[in-house]
C-alpha cells in the first residue's frame, strides 16, 4: 500500500486531495498546522477507506524552519517512505506588493517556494532510487500571469515542478504542476479578499481540480489545468505576447 502527505491537508484543495487518496486506499501523513483540526480529519478519513488505511498526524508550520525540517525528515525516513508528495499548503495577500506588509510578502514565500524546495529535494532521492513516486506541486493559472508576488511565486512554482519533471521521468518519477482557476475553498476568505465581482461560472469545484491533476499526473504530464475554460484561458496565457497578457490582466 502506498503512501501519501500532503501540506494544506485540513482545507481546500488539499482536503480534497486527502480525502480523495484516502477513499483510493492510500496512507496518509496529512500536514497542517492546527493539531485539533489535523486529529479530527484523521478519523474521518480513516473511515472514508474500504480497507483500512493509516492517517498520521504532522503538525507543523512551514514558515517556521524547525517545524518545516519535521517535515523534511519525515520525507527523507527511508525506513517509511512516501510514495506521492502533495505540496498544497498556501496562502494569500490581500494588499497590492506598494501597500503590503514585507512580512506577509515573506511569508508567502517561505511557504509556498522555500518549504515546496525543500520538500522535493528531501523526497525526490528516494524516490530516484525507488524507481517510483510522484510529487504534485499545487500552482495556479495565476503563475502565467503578471498578478503581483503571488503570481511570480506560481510561475515559480511551475517552472520549478517542470524542470523537476524534466530531470527525474526517466527514473520513474513524476512531477506535475496543478494550476487552478478560482477554487471553491477557504483561500480567498482567509486572505480577506472580496470575490463577490468574480461569476459563478468561473469557479471550480476543489474535487474537480484534484481528479484531473490525479489523471493528469498517471498520465506523466508535467502541468494540469482543470476546466475548459481555464485550458483556454492557459493557452492564451502562455502563447499571447506578454504585453498583451499584461494589458488583459491589468483590466481585470
Amino acid at each position: 500500500m502506498s503512501t501519501a502527505l500532503v501540506t494544506g491537508a485540513s482545507t481546500g484543495i488539499g482536503l480534497s486531495f486527502a480525502r480523495i487518496l484516502a477513499t483510493r486506499g492510500h496512507d496518509l501523513v496529512i500536514v497542517a498546522r492546527h493539531r485539533d483540526r489535523l486529529e479530527a480529519l484523521a478519523i474521518e478519513l480513516a473511515a472514508m477507506s474500504s480497507t483500512p488505511i493509516s492517517v498520521e498526524v504532522l503538525a507543523a508550520d512551514l514558515a517556521a524552519p524547525e517545524q518545516l525540517q519535521r517535515v523534511v525528515d519525515r520525507l527523507s525516513d527511508v525506513t517509511r517512505p512516501v510514495d506521492i508528495c502533495v505540496n498544497n499548503a498556501g496562502m494569500g495577500v490581500r494588499e497590492p506588493f506598494g501597500r503590503s506588509a514585507v512580512e506577509d510578502e515573506q511569508l508567502m514565500i517561505d511557504v509556498m517556494v522555500t518549504a515546496v524546495m525543500r520538500l522535493s529535494h528531501a523526497i525526490v532521492p528516494g524516490m530516484v532510487a525507488r524507481g517510483t513516486g510522484a510529487i504534485i506541486n499545487v500552482s495556479s493559472i495565476a503563475g502565467w500571469m503578471p498578478t503581483g508576488t503571488y503570481s511570480a511565486i506560481k510561475a515559480w512554482a511551475t517552472t520549478f515542478s517542470e524542470s523537476l519533471h524534466n530531470e527525474v521521468k526517466q527514473d520513474g518519477v513524476s512531477v506535475i504542476a496543478v494550476c487552478p482557476g478560482y477554487t471553491r475553498t477557504e483561500f480567498h476568505q482567509r486572505a480577506g479578499m472580496t470575490m463577490s465581482s468574480v461569476p459563478s461560472w468561473m469557479w471550480l469545484d476543489a474535487d474537480e481540480v484534484v481528479a484531473q491533476a490525479l489523471k493528469d499526473a498517471r498520465k506523466g504530464k508535467s502541468w494540469s489545468v482543470a476546466g475548459r475554460k481555464y485550458k483556454a484561458m492557459g493557452w492564451a496565457a502562455r502563447v499571447l505576447p506578454r504585453s498583451v497578457v499584461a494589458k488583459v490582466t491589468a483590466a481585470r
